[in-house]
């Protein structure tokens, strides 16, 4: 026999699967949810971590629980591709908030660990920026690109597309990108931008991108949130 929490849960799924509350919207307060099922803050609040954990809803620190839709998106990371052909496969609709656009050098870590040759302190733009898709800050992009190769960036560049501006206007041929991926604690920036509570982990996706040349040039950490991230390849036997 179902517990209390269960039934409220089941409930307030079949509401969101009815669009009553729909992707992007925040959930009644758990207030609200406690006298309208006639039950305790505590079942409530059991409630929501099972829908929670099913990748219903998600809690926003400060604002309360916001609807998500439970389907995740498939990370290309065999093939390199821009992330507008990223949003296009997985039918996606997003928006980047630029939250750094400044001059920096570009760290030893994590890109040392991807090439052992890698000299770090090399003067770059740094872009920083949040992914927004379907509604919910997903995704943090720090990257770093050499103005030796690139020598400025436009805030409306790094609102857009960089891989548009790299190939279409500057010409460069964009040829390939060591990736690492890890799953890391959430740290202070990463649950401010993303609306994490304390104790969240995330997706780290780490590369360094090659022109056809071989130049090293743009060097890239994004961190995902992890309900919302799925790795996807094939592999055959040799």
């Amino acid at each position: 026999m179902a517990n209390k929490y269960q039934h409220v849960a089941s409930n307030l799924t079949d509401r969101i699967e009815s669009g009553e509350f729909q992707v992007g919207t925040l959930l009644p307060s758990e207030k609200h949810l406690a006298a309208h099922y006639q039950v305790s803050r505590e079942t409530t609040r059991k409630a929501l971590a099972l829908l929670t954990d099913e990748g219903r809803i998600q809690k926003m620190v400060g604002k309360g629980s916001i609807v998500i839709s439970p389907t995740r998106y498939t990370l290309p990371v065999s093939n390199l591709v821009s992330y507008t052909q990223f949003l296009r496969s997985n039918g996606l609709t997003s928006e980047n908030r630029v939250f750094a656009l400044e001059k920096a050098p570009v760290p030893a870590r994590p890109f040392i660990e991807i090439d052992p040759t890698h000299s770090p302190g090399r003067e770059a733009t740094y872009v920083g920026r949040v992914r927004v898709i379907d509604g919910l800050p997903s995704i943090i992009d720090h990257d770093f690109i050499l103005t030796s190769v690139v020598p400025d960036i436009s805030i409306e560049v790094a609102q857009t597309s960089l891989y548009s501006y790299f190939e279409g206007e500057l010409g460069l041929t964009i040829a390939y990108s060591p990736k690492q991926i890890t799953v890391e604690p959430a740290n202070a920036q990463d649950r401010e931008l993303l609306g994490l509570t304390p104790g969240a982990y995330i997706a780290v996706t780490s590369s360094i991108t090659h022109l056809a040349d071989t130049t090293a040039f743009q060097f890239s950490q994004s961190r995902h949130r992890a309900d919302k991230f799925k790795y996807q390849d094939f592999a055959r036997r040799k």
